[in-house]
């Protein structure tokens, strides 16, 4: 991976987006960068688990919960097979649990906090759409970088 900071490429890119919220460092790598897939949940992980189980070439799946700390949207086996199947990290706006095990996971996730609780599967969500939170709209295929800073998102490549 190669090195970057989002301070400075939101400097040097000013059109970059921003997604403006507290983010929690979760997996072993603080710093991840790929093209996004996106998902739509609330408090059902199926398309997460789904996603996770393919090849994922780099790519940073970013996931909208909704902002909801009531269910994860991630834990540790399918954090485990993300890094199993390349993925470079995950971006959740939501929750996720078993913190201890993905803190040790060659993956990034970022996400706004943690619960103990899991989601109940019901098939339900929508995935490689347009995604808006945070102030910034995500679309599958922007570029997204994360490290300690917070998160940017981009049209374009920026490193």
């Amino acid at each position: 991976m190669q090195t970057f900071s989002t301070p400075d490429l939101t400097d040097a890119a000013p059109d970059a987006q921003v997604i403006e919220l507290q983010w929690r460092n979760f997996g072993a790598h603080p710093r991840f960068a790929g093209q996004a897939v996106t998902i739509k949940c609330h408090e059902d992980n199926s398309l997460v688990k789904q996603a996770v189980g393919e090849a994922g070439a780099g790519r940073v799946l970013v996931v909208d919960g909704g902002g909801s700390l009531r269910r994860a949207l991630l834990g540790d086996m399918l954090a485990e097979e993300a890094a199993r199947n390349g993925w470079s990290g995950l971006v959740i706006n939501g929750a996720v649990r078993d913190v201890d095990e993905i803190a040790t996971t060659a993956l990034g996730v970022k996400a706004l906090g943690a619960t103990p609780l899991k989601t109940e599967k019901r098939g339900e969500g929508q995935r490689d759409i347009c995604l808006q939170f945070g102030g910034a709209r995500i679309a599958p295929g922007n570029y997204i970088y994360a490290d300690n800073n917070g998160v940017v998102v981009s049209a374009e490549p920026l490193v």
